[in-house]
């Protein structure tokens, strides 16, 4: 499947997403030490939902369009609502950028130069957020230790590759090996319940003590288009699911979803 970044961008899957990725980056902002954030395949960074390829599905409309008036019911998901307000909706390299404090430093890959060369422009502003032009997998274990010692990394690929699952599950372990106690969010796309479950087995396989799923559906399921997804988060911070739960209770009834979150190491 193909899971391009500007004809999704504020659908369900993202909105799960965001709310994960800033809850950790909220989480590493209490310490004042500094952190690092890798973005594995960044995408353009920003994407206007009144755009051709937004209208096009109408998944924006479908999900983000329908929560922003769902204020003063989590402060998760307020921050949230914050960052994403307004008719552009910003991707992970850009919600990162704007929690970054001066301390702190984003590494944003992507691969296709088009792209690539958009979220350049976006990030410019940003004095402590870099871009890179490559193979996202092939470059986190390079980056790997970050020098800061904490972090979170999101691998989050398109999935267009037969192999993409395979290639997702080696980068993370090629990473882990070299930073075993960072902040991992793996998204992926759910077509078969089997596929997403060795994937997930996969991950773990490479060491994992603490792992979490996260699994986000529409309730109105077309196998047509994605209408379910999961993130794996490895090494999620301190009370991780008590704040993911309250900030989805209120928006999953808003856009006609179920979630579901599921130990698969360590203790819930």
């Amino acid at each position: 499947m193909n899971y391009r970044h500007a004809f999704h961008a504020g659908n369900f899957a993202d909105i799960a997403k965001h709310l994960a990725l800033l809850a950790v980056l909220l989480h590493l902002r209490r310490k004042e030490a500094a952190f690092a954030v890798i973005d594995t395949h960044a995408g353009r960074g920003a994407y206007d939902l009144a755009s051709a390829q937004a209208r096009r599905t109408g998944e924006a409309e479908a999900g983000i369009a329908r929560i922003r008036s769902l204020r003063g019911l989590s402060a998760l998901l307020d921050a949230y609502l914050d960052l994403v307000a307004g008719p552009v909706y910003p991707g992970s390299p850009l919600i990162a950028a704007r929690l970054l404090r001066p301390q702190d430093r984003l590494v944003a890959v992507e691969k296709h130069p088009g792209e690539h060369e958009a979220l350049t422009a976006l990030l410019e502003p940003y004095r402590n957020a870099r871009t890179e032009q490559g193979d996202g997998y092939k470059r986190l274990a390079a980056l790997l230790p970050p020098p800061e010692r904490r972090g979170a990394i999101l691998i989050d690929p398109p999935y267009e590759a037969p192999d993409e699952f395979a290639q997702a599950a080696e980068a993370f372990a090629a990473g882990f090996r070299r930073f075993a106690t960072g902040t991992y969010l793996i998204w992926f796309p759910v077509k078969s319940a089997a596929a997403a479950n060795a994937f997930c087995g996969e991950v773990l396989a490479a060491g994992a003590q603490k792992a979490v799923r996260l699994d986000i559906a529409l309730r109105d399921r077309d196998e047509a288009r994605l209408s379910a997804a999961g993130l794996l988060v490895v090494n999620p911070p301190y009370l991780f699911v008590d704040s993911m739960r309250k900030a989805l209770d209120p928006v999953l009834p808003a856009i006609a979803a179920d979630a579901s979150f599921d130990w698969l190491a360590g203790e819930g």
